[in-house]
C-alpha cells in the first residue's frame, strides 16, 4: 500500500503544479513532457520488470522499483532546468514501471478471486487518501514553499515502503528459469519515443508536414512493425503475442489503454485549465481534479460484490457508460469555466473507470496461473501506461494546436478553447473503451469464459 502510494501521489501532485514549474523553469510548450516522458518510461519498463518479477522474484524487483523512483525523486527535485527535469521525469517512470505491476501481482498471488476484491479495496483506498492528500501537497507546496518539494515529499514514503517490504513480505512460491527480451523492449522504447516525439513536437518545433514529422513517424512505424516481427520470434517476448491472441486478453487489454488515455486526459489538463480560466489557486484547481481520483476508488473498492454477482462484463459496461457520462459534462460545460462543475464531472469519471480498471484486470488475471500473471498483468498495465502517455502526447498536440490558433485572445478564453478540445478527445477514447467493453467475453467468477457450447464440451480457452 505504501509502495503504491508513491505512485498515488505522483499522479495527481505535480498537475496542481504545472503553471509554478514553468513560470520557474519556462518553456511552458513542453510541459506535456513532464507527463508523457514519465509515462513513456513506465510504459516501456513495465514488461521487463514483469518478467524479472516472474524470474528473480516480486520482492526484489520491487524493492529496485521503489529505490529507483527515490532516486528519480530527488534529481527531479533538484533540476535546475526544463529539460532535465524531463530526463530526471524519465528516472522516476523507470521505478514506477516496477512498482505498479508487481504490487498488483502480488495482490493477485497471496490472495483468491473472492478475496482480491477486499485487498483491491485497500489498494484502492491508497488512491482514495492520495487524491486529497496529492492535490493538497501539490498545492500547498507550489503556492507557499515550492514547487520542489513534491518531489522531495516522495523521500520518507519510499525509505518505509522499502522498509516494510523487506521486513514483512515473503515469498514462497518457486520460480523457473526464463530469458529476457531485451531485443525487444529496446526497439518498443524507440518506436514509441519516436512517436511521441513527433506527437509533441509536431506543430510546434516544427511544422506537421515537413520531414522531421514524416522522419519521427516514419521511424516510430518502422521500429514498431520490427518490434512484431521480433516479439514472434522471441523465445518469452517481452510482450507475448498470445496475450492478444485471446479474445479476454484482448479486450481487457485494449479497454484499460482507453482507461488511460481518459484518466490522463483530464488530471493532466484540468487543473492548468480551472488556473487559467477561472482564476482558481493551484490548491483549489488540485482538489477540483481530485474529486476524479477520489471516485476511482470509491467504486473499485465496492466492484467485488457487483462483479460477483452479475460478472466482469456488465460492471465494466455500467463503469463505460458512467465515465462516459462524466467527460461529455465536462466537454459540454467548459466554456462555464465552474469549479464546482468539473468537480462533480470529474467525480463521475472517476466513479465509471472505477468499475472498468478493477474488474477488467482480475478477470484477466483469474484467466491464467501463477506463471503468467506477471505477465497478464504487466500487458494490462502496460497497455495503460501507453493509452497515457500517447494520449497525453495527442491531447497536448492538440491544446498547443487550439492555443496557436487563438493567438491574440485573453489566455483565459483560449484556454478553454483548448481544453474543450481535449474534452472532446476524452469522450471519443470513452466511446471506444464502451465498444470494446460490448465485445469483451462475459466470464465467471473462476476465470472460465461463459460460452454456448453445451456442458460437454469444454469452454473455449481464455
Amino acid at each position: 500500500m505504501l509502495a503504491t502510494g508513491l505512485i498515488a501521489i505522483d499522479a495527481t501532485i505535480l498537475a496542481t503544479a504545472v503553471t509554478s514549474v514553468t513560470e520557474d523553469l519556462g518553456s511552458f510548450s513542453s510541459f506535456p513532457w513532464l507527463f508523457s516522458v514519465y509515462l513513456l518510461a513506465t510504459a516501456v519498463s513495465v514488461p521487463i520488470w514483469s518478467k524479472l518479477s516472474d524470474v528473480v522474484g516480486r520482492k526484489p524487483m520491487l524493492l529496485a522499483g521503489i529505490a529507483l523512483f527515490l532516486l528519480g525523486s530527488i534529481l527531479c527535485g533538484a533540476a535546475p532546468t526544463m529539460m532535465t527535469l524531463i530526463v530526471f521525469r524519465a528516472v522516476q517512470g523507470l521505478g514506477g514501471g516496477a512498482i505498479m505491476p508487481i504490487s498488483i501481482t502480488v495482490a493477485g498471488d497471496i490472495y483468491t478471486i473472492a478475496e482480491r476484491a477486499k485487498a483491491q479495496g485497500y489498494l484502492a483506498s491508497v488512491w482514495a487518501i492520495s487524491s486529497v492528500l496529492g492535490p493538497t501537497l501539490g498545492g500547498v507546496f507550489s503556492q507557499f514553499v515550492s514547487w520542489r518539494w513534491i518531489f522531495f515529499v516522495n523521500i520518507p514514503i519510499a525509505l518505509l515502503a522499502g522498509f516494510l517490504v523487506m521486513r514483512g513480505y515473503h515469498e514462497k512460491a518457486a520460480r523457473t528459469q526464463h530469458r529476457i527480451d531485451y531485443a525487444g523492449a529496446a526497439v518498443l522504447t524507440l518506436g514509441l519515443t519516436a512517436l511521441l516525439l513527433g506527437l509533441l513536437e509536431g506543430g510546434t518545433a516544427w511544422p506537421w508536414a515537413s520531414w522531421q514529422s514524416a522522419v519521427a513517424f516514419g521511424a516510430a512505424a518502422v521500429a514498431l512493425v520490427a518490434f512484431v516481427l521480433i516479439e514472434r520470434r522471441a523465445a518469452e517476448p517481452v510482450l507475448p503475442l498470445w496475450v492478444l491472441g485471446r479474445r479476454l486478453l484482448l479486450t481487457t487489454t485494449l479497454i484499460s489503454a482507453g482507461v488511460g488515455i481518459v484518466v490522463t486526459g483530464l488530471t493532466s489538463f484540468v487543473p492548468n485549465y480551472l488556473e487559467r480560466s477561472a482564476g482558481a489557486a493551484p490548491l483549489v484547481a488540485g482538489l477540483a481534479v481530485a474529486a476524479l481520483t477520489l471516485g476511482w476508488p470509491l467504486a473499485a473498492s465496492n466492484a467485488g460484490r457487483l462483479y460477483l454477482r452479475v460478472g466482469f462484463r456488465p460492471t465494466a459496461l455500467v463503469g463505460c457508460a458512467l465515465a462516459l457520462l462524466g467527460a461529455v459534462l465536462l466537454a459540454v460545460t467548459a466554456p462555464l469555466a465552474s469549479i464546482a462543475l468539473v468537480a462533480v464531472a470529474s467525480l463521475i469519471v472517476g466513479l465509471g473507470l472505477g468499475l472498468v480498471a478493477t474488474p477488467t484486470l482480475i478477470a484477466a488475471q483469474s484467466s491464467v496461473g501463477y506463471g503468467d500473471r506477471g505477465v497478464v498483468t504487466g500487458t494490462n498495465v502496460f497497455a495503460r501506461s501507453v493509452g497515457s502517455a500517447v494520449g497525453v502526447a495527442v491531447f497536448g498536440a492538440i491544446a498547443n494546436g487550439v492555443l496557436a490558433s487563438q493567438a491574440g485572445r485573453p489566455i483565459g478564453v483560449a484556454t478553454i478553447a483548448a481544453t474543450q478540445a481535449v474534452f472532446l478527445g476524452t469522450i471519443a477514447a470513452g466511446v471506444l473503451a464502451l465498444a470494446v467493453a460490448v465485445v469483451m467475453p462475459q466470464v465467471r467468477p473462476d476465470g472460465s469464459v461463459v460460452t454456448r457450447t453445451p456442458a460437454a464440451v469444454s469452454p473455449e480457452p481464455v
